[in-house]
Formats: structure tokens, C-alpha cells, sequence
């Protein structure tokens, strides 16, 4: 989010980043005075966040650096590929960026967004999956899931498509816009269609101020420490698998009993097939 903030959170957040070692017991007073800012951008920086405020920001900070301590986990770790690098060091950075990025969906995600998602989605009669490139591979996954427990439910990848289909949703539908980076203009189009006809959007994107969550009713907005080489987008790739999987699996938990003959029914029909 660094560069989205303004600049007097900026700072908050700069020294913040540089000085984890510093924080602990340290005063909202005391935070401003050695960024160079003031104890209301502090507030507002912790608010952006999703925080309370300070201290309920300086607890969590606390607590997790308390847990990467016990794991020995060592901020150098986020380090790209290197040209002709030992396989031994390839397997360790690619695992601990998808491990990563995992803890920080924990971390980020609320409940009851979460929840209200899992909602519409159940209800919905038609849904909508827009993504292109990398994270149309998340869109297919959603589709699979969400076909086995009977929704009528389409991933579009290609733009004309897209749009087509989000300007005949209602407000009993629901429109999925995946986009890492938040500000894809194809599917940025598809989902300001579908808000303004009415369908519930569901948008997945990284953490931050990003245009696809202006439009959307929820937003999930992800964090993962992608690498500079990009043989396809890899930690964000899982962060997005991830929240997949939770919406999908709220769904099933949440409307467990109308659900569960839909799933029976399609594994029996696989597991004949062999």
C-alpha cells in the first residue's frame, strides 16, 4: 500500500517498516514525533489497515513479531531467483513466498465479509467470473467449484464476453472480478456493467487503494511477496487460490444440508468415470 498512502502516512509507514525492532512499547506520541509526521496520520494510517486505531495496531504488531521470533523467520527471506541458483535454494524461497503469502490471507481476511459473501453466492441464480491472464487460472478454479454444488455459474477471460454477459445480470446475481493488481481495465468494465445492473461483485485483488475496489460490495484485498521474476504470477496466485477456497468452503459449511447431495452427486459421477 506504500505508495498509495498519502505522504504523512507515508512516513508513518516507512518508519514503521524500517523499525520493527523499535516498536514495541512505543506511544502513538512518540511514533509521529520520530517519523516526521503527526498522531492523527498515525491514527489514520493504523484505520487504513483495518485497525481500530494504535493500540489495537501495536498489539497485533507485537504479537506477530513475537511469532516470526519463535519461527525464526527472517525478513531476508524475500529474495528472487537468481540465474543458476542450487535447486536446495529455489525449493526454500518458492515455498516460503507461498507459505507467506497464505499467513498474510489469514491475516487480512474478515470473517464477516467472508461470511456475507458466502451468502449472495449460495442465493445468487447466475454468477459471473471475470479475470484474464494469470488470474483467469483462479477464475476456471471457481468455476469447478462452485458447477459441483449446482450454480449456474460462467469464468469469462475474454473481454467481449465479459461484458456481454455482466450487462444481462440483475440484482439476484452475483459478479466475481479477479484482478492482482486491482486496476485491469477489461475487467474493471465488466464489473462496473454488472454494479450498475444490479448484481452483488465480489472483487479479489491485492491490498491497497485499487479502482476494482471502489466498485465493489466486497472487497478481499490480498497481500503476497511476488518475486521479480515472473514465470507467471506465483505468490499471488496462491494468495487468490486461497480465497477461493475459503469462499467456497464457507459456502459448503454455512448451507451445509442443501449442499451436500449436490456434492455427493458429482463425486459419485467422477469416481465412476475412474
Amino acid at each position: 500500500m506504500l505508495e498509495d498512502l498519502p505522504v504523512s502516512e507515508r512516513k508513518v509507514a516507512r518508519y514503521v517498516s524500517q523499525n520493527l525492532d523499535h516498536m514495541v512499547g512505543l506511544s502513538v506520541e512518540e511514533l509521529a514525533g520520530r517519523s516526521g509526521s503527526s498522531q492523527a496520520a498515525v491514527v489514520r494510517f493504523c484505520k487504513k489497515l483495518g485497525y481500530r486505531g494504535y493500540r489495537d495496531f501495536s498489539i497485533q504488531l507485537v504479537s506477530e513479531l513475537a511469532v516470526a521470533q519463535r519461527s525464526n523467520v527472517q525478513r531476508a527471506g524475500y529474495s528472487d531467483i537468481l540465474a543458476g541458483e542450487k535447486a536446495g535454494n529455489v525449493i526454500r524461497k518458492v515455498c516460503h513466498h507461498n507459505i507467506q503469502a497464505i499467513e498474510d490471507t489469514f491475516s487480512l481476511v474478515e470473517p464477516e465479509q467472508v461470511e456475507e459473501a458466502a451468502d449472495k453466492l449460495f442465493q445468487s441464480q447466475k454468477i459471473d467470473v471475470y479475470a484474464i491472464a494469470s488470474s483467469n487460472l483462479v477464475a476456471q478454479d471457481i468455476q469447478q467449484k462452485l458447477m459441483r454444488i449446482n450454480k449456474s455459474v460462467t469464468a469469462y477471460s475474454d473481454p467481449h464476453l465479459q461484458l456481454s454477459s455482466a450487462s444481462t445480470l440483475t440484482p439476484r446475481d452475483v459478479a466475481i472480478a479477479l484482478s492482482w493488481s486491482g486496476e485491469t481495465r477489461e475487467v474493471l468494465e465488466a464489473a462496473d456493467l454488472a454494479r450498475k445492473n444490479g448484481a452483488y461483485l465480489i472483487a479479489i485483488t491485492r491490498i491497497g487503494r485499487v479502482a476494482l475496489a471502489d466498485l465493489a460490495n466486497v472487497h478481499f484485498g490480498l497481500s503476497a511477496p511476488e518475486m521479480a521474476t515472473r514465470s507467471g504470477a506465483m505468490s499471488s496466485r496462491i494468495a487468490q487460490m486461497t480465497m477461493i477456497d475459503i469462499l467456497f468452503s464457507c459456502v459448503v459449511s454455512r448451507h451445509y444440508n442443501e449442499i451436500i447431495p449436490y456434492l455427493e452427486r458429482t463425486q459419485q459421477v467422477v469416481r465412476a468415470r475412474g
